[in-house]
């Protein structure tokens, strides 16, 4: 049976969809019923730089008051913190905290989990020769999770 491309696209988004959707899933059963996906994406995009409600908005291609609502539920939940900018006291820099790091390493840990899983239901060979093509055909750098506007529009609020 021959594919259409529109098909191979849905497919690889089936394939992303299904792994987010069981480490969401997983981290909600080990305690973080709270976080949604795009908690993810601004943590990662904070520690990586973006230290302003601008910045993240800017890099995570949604509007600042987007931003800064989630920087709100972040900081509330112990993920992120306000400090001091010491280059400007009138200004407040975004950090992640320890809890912050500690929720994306048990993520990175449940996605290892899932990768481990799928080797297992189609075998190591063949998902090693899958991210082989893979990378041949996107590039071998991950996407970078600090900049994945076009899928954070479909996650509507991002508390």
């Amino acid at each position: 049976m021959s594919r259409s491309g529109a098909d191979l696209a849905l497919l690889l988004l089936g394939g992303f969809r299904s792994l987010v959707d069981a480490a969401h899933a997983e981290l909600a059963a080990r305690g973080h019923a709270d976080v949604r996906p795009v908690h993810d994406f601004a943590i990662r995009a904070i520690a990586a730089g973006a230290d302003s409600a601008s910045e993240l908005a800017r890099r995570m291609a949604v509007s600042k008051q987007a931003a800064a609502k989630t920087i709100v539920v972040l900081q509330e939940r112990g993920y992120i913190a306000r400090d001091v900018d010491p280059a400007d006291a009138r200004r407040k820099r975004l950090q992640v905290t320890p809890e912050g790091f500690g929720l994306l390493a048990e993520a990175e840990a449940i996605f290892d989990e899932l990768r481990d899983r799928w080797g297992r239901q189609i075998g190591a060979a063949q998902l090693a020769e899958l991210e082989a093509q893979l990378s041949a055909l996107v590039g071998a750098e991950p996407l970078r999770l600090d900049t994945p506007g076009w899928i954070t529009q479909d996650l509507g609020d991002p508390t």
